[in-house]
């Protein structure tokens, strides 16, 4: 458990930082009324203050000015394993309508821009809808423990012996099993000659 230990130290020192919020979930109250974009702030990014220009920088993962088709996929959450049972016809036509909302100015050219999402927020008072994905989960599988479970149920006193909820467990299984790998690719890396690559007919006994 020493990889372990060395993650939850590091997972409690950014808790720390954040401050002691009682135990509770960090995540803003939002009103019952919310629109997708209000809870999705809220849940996965944990604020409420935010306009249609940070909004769309925050999800033009590439930084290149304009949303492609993954990167809408991936800020309705469908690059996350929750979303994995959505079909590639599904996640098309999710593109392709959200595509049909905001590209409604000249130039029409089927490109989601940073000044057509502001115009389709600030000018023509629009939302993205809910598309039945859940929250948009894109976070890496890290952040999305510490937001969505570590800020719930734990704090910067946890010990490792009070992660016991099944996604707990979860989490420092794949931690183990990358240090597993890790060990085992710095003893290869240390062979002159690696026996699992030399073809059977060549190989000794």
């Amino acid at each position: 458990m020493r990889f372990s230990a060395l993650v939850l130290a590091a997972i409690a020192g950014r808790a720390a930082a954040h401050g002691n919020h009682g135990g509770g979930s960090q995540k803003p109250v939002v009103a019952d009324g919310a629109t997708w974009m209000e809870k999705h702030m809220a849940e996965e990014h944990h604020t409420t203050g935010f306009d249609a220009a940070s909004f769309f920088s925050l999800h033009d993962f590439d930084g290149d000015g304009v949303w492609s088709g993954d990167e809408i996929l991936r800020t309705y959450g469908l690059m996350d394993e929750s979303n994995k049972h959505v079909t590639d016809a599904r996640k098309g036509e999710i593109v392709r309508d959200v595509v049909a909302l905001i590209d409604t100015a000249d130039p029409r050219d089927g490109r989601i821009t940073r000044d057509k999402f502001v115009r389709f927020v600030e000018v023509e008072r629009k939302t993205l809808p809910d598309m039945g994905t859940g929250p948009g989960h894109h976070g890496d599988d890290e952040y999305e423990y510490e937001i969505h479970h570590w800020e719930k149920y734990h704090d910067e006193n946890t010990k490792l012996e009070d992660l016991t909820h099944p996604e707990d467990i979860e989490h420092f299984k794949k931690h183990e099993e990358m240090e597993a790998e890790q060990e085992r690719q710095e003893q290869l890396n240390k062979q002159s000659i690696i026996e699992a690559n030399i073809p059977s007919k060549f190989r000794r006994g």
